[in-house]
């Protein structure tokens, strides 16, 4: 793994305490928000140029988004897009952004302001599920984590009318993350890191589902009373602002292992 320089280091993770990830500057949302596009391409949880995630700027009435047109593996800090919440972006081809992307995240962020990161996906699991009328069910431990967390909001087309930003708030309101249904999934996280954490065990979750349920086999479901209280257990239910952040250093250390140069540029 390519050596990086210890001031990267400390504007990276601020690891000198490996509770909480620190978000102080724009430079500091732009690495890590990049971090998030590579890993997202990286575990296979992207979809050539759609999906996306977002990221507020601090100090700002603004937010992060990636440039409309690029892989997730070829984003970098700089290529990311600053938006005003109130900056409405066409689906004309005149911006730099994906239109669908502004009405989601835009809606998001300016409606639940204990939001910091938003990350939306298309994955192939997570599109069955979301075409399922069960949704997530609680049958590994993957799962469990989310049990009575996750929102359901119903298909409406591609997401270019800003008026169903209200609806994706009230149906987010006090959840991790919603099935988009027919669509695929969403997560909001109260840091970048508890963003990216929990896409990648939704997405998990979504994956057992459906390879249990292609087995074909009986369904062992746990205890009733397991399935209410285990959720509790989890970083993300009683300090969601600390969930991931303990993983967060090995991700960006695999990244230095891929690119040592993803953070430039």
């Amino acid at each position: 793994m390519a050596d990086v320089p210890i001031e990267d280091k400390q504007m990276l993770v601020k690891d000198a305490s490996p509770d909480e990830l620190v978000i102080e500057t724009e430079k500091d949302a732009r690495i890590n928000l990049t971090a998030v596009y590579r890993l997202l391409a990286y575990y296979g949880l992207d979809d050539t140029i759609f999906t996306h995630a977002s990221a507020r700027v601090p100090g700002e009435n603004a937010f992060l988004l990636n440039p409309f047109g690029y892989l997730f593996d070829e984003i970098t800090p700089d290529s990311l897009v600053k938006i005003e919440y109130d900056k409405h972006i066409n689906p004309d081809g005149t911006t730099k952004a994906n239109a669908a992307g502004y009405v989601i995240h835009a809606a998001v962020l300016q409606g639940l302001p204990d939001v910091e990161c938003v990350i939306h996906t298309h994955t192939t699991a997570g599109v069955a599920v979301s075409s399922l009328e069960d949704g997530i069910l609680p049958i590994n431990q993957f799962a469990i984590e989310f049990h009575d967390r996750i929102g359901i909001h119903e298909y409406e087309g591609i997401a270019f009318n800003t008026d169903e930003g209200p609806r994706l708030q009230r149906d987010l309101e006090g959840k991790v993350g919603l099935i988009l249904r027919n669509h695929g999934l969403l997560t909001v996280g109260a840091s970048i890191p508890a963003a990216f954490y929990l896409t990648y065990y939704l997405e998990q979750a979504c994956r057992v589902q459906m390879a249990a349920l292609a087995s074909g086999r009986q369904i062992r479901w746990p205890a009733p009373e397991v399935i209410e209280a285990a959720p509790g257990q989890f970083t993300s239910s009683r300090e969601p602002r600390k969930a991931g952040v303990r993983m967060w250093p090995a991700m960006l250390r695999k990244l230095d292992s891929i690119d040592p140069n993803w953070r430039k540029g």
